[in-house]
Order: C-alpha cells, then sequence, then structure tokens
C-alpha cells in the first residue's frame, strides 16, 4: 500500500482543485491520500466524490496553522469529522485572520511601490479559496510582473525577513491539537524543526499530540533517525508526506510512504 498523506489544494495555498488532486493521485497509482488544506476541511468533499468508485481513499485532512513563542507550528490533523462544528467555525475564524494578515501585508507592499492589490491576490487563489495565504501573494506578484517566479517573491518581498512580512497569528499549539481531537481526530506535528524538539515536542505531548511527520522528500536520513527516535521515547506515531502544493514543483507519487512505515498510525485510522 502507498500513501502520500500531506497534500494541498487551492481550498488553501495548492494550485489544483481537490478533484484534480485526486486526479494526479490516481495517476500515481496511490492507494490512500489526504488532503490536508491549511485550516480548512473544505475540499475533502469534493476529493471523497471524485474518488467514488476508484481505487483510492480519502482521508479527511486538515493543516492547522498554530503559535508557540514567536514561531509558527503546523499539526496536522487526521481522521476526524470534516462536517464537525468546531472545524467549521475553525475555517471561518482562521479564514478571517488570513484576509485581515493579507491585506496588512499587502499595505506594506504598496508602501514599497509594488502596486498589488487584494483583488488579483483573490484572482490567484481562485473560485475555491477559503485560506489566502502568502504563495497566493507570491503569484499575484509574478503576474503583476515584479518578478519572475513565486521563489523569487519570497525572496525579495514578502520572505520571513521582509518588511512586508506578517507573521500568522493563530491558535496556540495546545489549542490546534485540542481542536482535532474534539471533532475525533489524531494531532501530527507537521514538518518539526529539529531546533524546537526538545524544547516543544514535551509541551505538545502534555497537550496530547498523537504524531509526528517524520518521512517527508529530501530529508536527510540523519534526521529521519532523529524524528523517528523521538517519535519512539514519546510514544507517537509516525507518520509521511509530500506536502505536495501541484505539479510545478514536481509530479505527485514522486514521494511515497509504504503501509510498512507508518502501520501503527493506520491501526490507529483503522486502516
Amino acid at each position: 500500500m502507498d500513501l502520500d498523506l500531506h497534500l494541498h489544494s487551492h481550498a488553501s495555498d495548492g494550485t489544483v482543485s481537490p478533484g484534480q488532486v485526486v486526479e494526479h493521485a490516481l495517476a500515481a497509482r496511490l492507494d490512500v491520500i489526504a488532503l490536508t488544506d491549511h485550516d480548512t476541511a473544505s475540499g475533502v468533499a469534493e476529493a471523497r466524490e471524485r474518488a467514488s468508485g476508484e481505487s483510492l481513499q480519502v482521508l479527511a485532512g486538515i493543516e492547522v496553522s498554530c503559535t508557540w513563542g514567536e514561531a509558527e507550528i503546523h499539526i496536522l490533523g487526521y481522521g476526524f469529522d470534516p462536517t464537525d462544528r468546531a472545524i467549521r467555525a475553525h475555517e471561518g475564524w482562521a479564514g478571517d485572520r488570513r484576509r485581515a494578515r493579507m491585506e496588512g501585508m499587502v499595505d506594506r507592499l504598496r508602501e514599497q511601490g509594488l502596486e498589488v492589490t487584494m483583488e488579483a491576490v483573490r484572482a490567484t487563489a481562485g473560485s475555491d479559496e477559503t485560506t489566502l495565504a502568502r504563495p497566493h501573494l507570491a503569484r499575484a506578484l509574478e503576474e503583476a510582473g515584479y518578478v519572475d517566479s513565486s521563489w523569487e517573491a519570497f525572496d525579495r518581498y514578502i520572505g520571513n525577513e521582509h518588511p512586508a512580512y506578517i507573521p500568522t497569528r493563530l491558535l496556540p499549539v495546545e489549542e490546534g491539537i485540542g481542536l482535532i481531537h474534539d471533532a475525533g481526530g489524531l494531532a501530527v506535528w507537521a514538518h518539526p524543526p529539529t531546533d524546537y524538539l526538545d524544547e516543544l515536542l514535551p509541551v505538545m505531548v502534555d497537550a496530547g499530540l498523537d504524531g509526528l511527520e517524520v518521512f517527508r522528500p529530501r530529508t536527510a536520513a540523519k534526521k529521519i533517525r532523529l524524528l523517528e527516535s523521538h517519535a519512539r521515547s514519546s510514544g507517537l506515531l509516525m507518520t509521511g508526506g509530500s506536502d505536495w502544493h501541484g505539479p510545478e514543483r514536481g509530479e505527485l507519487g514522486e514521494f511515497r510512504v509504504s503501509a510498512l512505515e507508518i502501520a501503527p498510525f493506520l491501526e490507529a485510522i483503522g486502516l
């Protein structure tokens, strides 16, 4: 069984629709995927509808943006009810916060002489926009001719170190884990930075963290071994995924996780 448990659609900052994510997964002959859009599960129903009758299972997923001190921490949720009232409330609240943040970043860019508009940012997000994020702003800058690529937009204008950057201030990590648990899901720390492991992991474990995302593309074997060690010593499940945002950065299926690598997680969610 081949899986990819970290995928994005343009319900957040991916470049294809939830249904198209499924089409790419089918072409890659994956067996199980999870749609994990930022702070929304609104694309899960469309993805499951497209997968109906196919040899592909779509897990409900979400990537909840959280704050710990000055750091932005992401927590993946799996196996919850995507129509849960708390999840839907979070989608609305987080969407409002993200729009306000984006308006602030657009204002800061305009102060630097870059005439980008919120309308242009929304246009890059498409009709399914639920969560506005920096990749949408990067594409708007590219379409306006200020940069030649989204990568250049981050490098020159909207990366963390630039004046236009405004951090996403959403839930504390404990509340993010609680949100996922209250909806009946498992909470997994996404792409955990090794710099924060020793200090933050005990806090998250105390809050009920269920797992670590261990297996990712282009991750050094040394880091994988470190994350595996922390997962085992903390009694955590292990997951993996590509963090795929669209075919522009490589085709879905170039990276995949085997069922053997994450067997305890699959058992925990009933697969």
